[in-house]
């Protein structure tokens, strides 16, 4: 069976995910270091990550982040994972790696892995989960094809 992929928006071909997919978030944290990268985020995130952390605008921006051509992106630390999210926390629970800023972490997060060149085909979900490795792509719960076509075009809040 041949694999299509459909951009964002137009449904009139049907995705070769169109039974869903198997996600589970294992707190890993592999999705959140690595070689470096972007965490991109928006002015609107930005006033809720501060807002979150209990720090004025101008402090979150500071000590957090930093702007690459235009854009907001948060700060990485190298540990001897890679480059981890500045928000990754590796200490406050054994074995896992959690979002220190979880309830407030940008859309860029909310919607891994259901990001659209991750969706393009089988082969690039399943490079995907070879390549960050993430152990929750194939694992876990049936996410719905209408679930997944939210997150992918980033319609989450």
């Amino acid at each position: 069976m041949a694999e299509t992929s459909s951009p964002a928006g137009d449904e009139s071909k049907q995705e070769w995910y169109a039974d869903g997919l198997r996600f589970a978030c294992t707190q890993c944290g592999n999705c959140c270091t690595g070689p470096t990268g972007y965490v991109w985020f928006t002015e609107e995130e930005g006033a809720a990550m501060a807002q979150h952390l209990g720090v004025d605008e101008e402090a979150f921006y500071d000590q957090y982040a930093h702007k690459i051509n235009g854009q907001w992106s948060l700060t990485e630390t190298h540990t001897k994972h890679g480059y981890d999210c500045i928000f990754l926390d590796r200490k406050s629970v054994p074995g896992k790696a959690i979002c220190g800023l979880y309830e407030s972490r940008p859309l860029q997060c909310r919607t891994w892995p259901f990001w659209p060149e991750n969706l393009e085909s089988r082969r690039n979900w399943e490079a995907t989960r070879r390549q960050t490795p993430c152990p929750g792509i194939n694992a876990g719960a049936l996410v719905p094809i209408e679930d997944i076509r939210i997150q992918r075009d980033g319609n989450i809040r």
